[in-house]
């Protein structure tokens, strides 16, 4: 969803300021960044409130145009107070108790909506999803889209600077066993697949890119909280959320 995204994208205070600031003309470019980043979470969100897949996509559509894109919500932000994921899972509860009341939600996307969101069904969610509250699942699509981004930028970085057997030797080592639930291989195996003559040398590629990943994870983070502190209260939140 969204069509090509060439940066890597993240929700900053300071662009959420940006968009307050601005009483004539709304910047469609952060406004834009803000659903394709969040568009998901909230509607694996509706999806395990119980609402059914045209229903979800319907209350999602009307959250962004109605709280997001009229910037009621982004004026009301305010990064002393937290996490502007959690900000924003308030005010869509809050959305959901004014459809609820008054039952127009169809009636007040326009026609024109806003962006299509992708055909999504239960059977298609990512599996730990689905034994997930509604706002542990929220949290959980957040996260899994953060990561993704992480990781292709790391990819990324590593390929521009000369280093693709550095994120070679952590593909195979880290991320394969995790993704394809199996036991990683030994740094012998590791060594002979790509042709590395010290076991050491190879660890120490792989360190490299893993003190990278949590570098860039930390980076973001931090443009995403009030304080230092909040940061390793995230990282332990991500832990948290994994286990």
């Amino acid at each position: 969803m969204g069509g090509k995204v060439e940066a890597f994208l993240t929700t900053h205070w300071s662009d959420i300021g940006k968009i307050a600031a601005d009483e004539d003309t709304p910047n469609h470019d952060l406004l834009n960044h803000l659903l394709k980043k969040y568009w998901k979470p909230v509607y694996c969100f509706l999806r395990h409130k119980g609402y059914g897949n045209e229903k979800a996509k319907d209350l999602t559509q009307g959250f962004f145009q109605e709280v997001v894109l009229n910037r009621n919500l982004i004026q009301c932000a305010d990064r002393t107070r937290g996490r502007f994921r959690t900000f924003l899972l308030v005010a869509l509860e809050q959305y959901l108790k004014r459809v609820h009341r008054k039952e127009t939600s169809h009636k007040r996307i326009p026609k024109d909506k806003i962006f299509q969101l992708e055909q999504i069904d239960p059977a298609e969610l990512p599996e730990p999803v689905a034994g997930l509250s509604a706002e542990k699942s929220f949290n959980y699509a957040w996260v899994s889209d953060l990561l993704d981004k992480m990781l292709a930028e790391v990819q990324a970085t590593c390929c521009s600077q000369g280093k693709a057997v550095h994120w070679q030797l952590f593909h195979d080592r880290i991320l394969r066993p995790i993704i394809d639930n199996t036991s990683p291989l030994s740094l012998e195996e590791i060594c002979q697949k790509h042709g590395i003559d010290d076991t050491a040398k190879a660890s120490n590629m792989i360190i490299t890119v893993k003190r990278r990943f949590r570098a860039a994870l930390k980076r973001y983070l931090r443009q995403a909280v009030a304080s230092n502190t909040d940061v390793d209260d995230e990282l332990k939140e991500l832990i948290q959320l994994f286990s």
